[in-house]
């Protein structure tokens, strides 16, 4: 169970925003991820809570930040009920999507896991709902994802196997490159592995 600390900054200016201490878990039955993310001074700022399923269909996401919260599932498309500070202001949002999207870095692994491209098979396209902080306003939008290569390295503890995706925005065209290994990002536009206290764990392509 990779246990650790990602860094949060700024894709343009890289100014720390911050911290997410993670967890997750490989099972027979999908994959879980759970997270706390601090600011800079150490002030809780929000949570991630997201299940996928064997498929890397979203079967239960809970993200939170400050006063705002989003409840979602895979469920005709995507399903999410969105709530502000008031608590009473709930409504409940659908759109023909394949997943979820967000600031946390499990979201690349859950959508790697949902598309499973291969470097022969060229980019596939996606649809998107992406929660945005610090409000968590959704965005409905098109990305294209292709796998550019898959390496073994040496370590310690055996090879690891690290993928490196490319992902492209196909509204503004803005594209970014993805490392992964297992179910670990390892860097990531805004998004650096500090420590991690056990390996990632491995994906079977069942």
């Amino acid at each position: 169970m990779p246990r650790g600390r990602y860094s949060l900054h700024d894709t343009h200016d890289r100014t720390p925003l911050g911290d997410e201490h993670f967890q997750c878990a490989v099972g027979p039955t999908g994959w879980r991820y759970f997270s706390q993310t601090t600011a800079p001074t150490g002030e809780h700022l929000g949570s991630t809570d997201l299940t996928v399923d064997a498929l890397g269909r979203p079967v239960r996401l809970q993200l939170r930040y400050g006063d705002w919260q989003v409840r979602g599932a895979a469920l005709e498309g995507v399903t999410w009920v969105r709530s502000g500070p008031s608590g009473t202001d709930a409504a409940e949002h659908n759109v023909p999507a394949h997943a979820f999207s967000g600031p946390s870095p499990a979201f690349l692994v859950a959508l790697t896991r949902l598309l499973r491209p291969a470097p022969e098979a060229g980019a596939t396209r996606v649809r998107l709902v992406t929660f945005t902080t610090p409000v968590l306003a959704p965005r409905t939008h098109d990305q294209s994802w292709a796998m550019l290569k898959s390496e073994s390295h040496a370590t310690d503890n055996g090879p690891l196997v690290v993928d490196t995706y490319r992902a492209a925005d196909l509204e503004t065209g803005e594209q970014h490159t993805v490392h992964l290994a297992g179910d670990v990002v390892l860097a990531a536009p805004g998004i650096e592995l500090e420590d991690l206290e056990t390996p990632p764990s491995a994906f079977t392509n069942d």
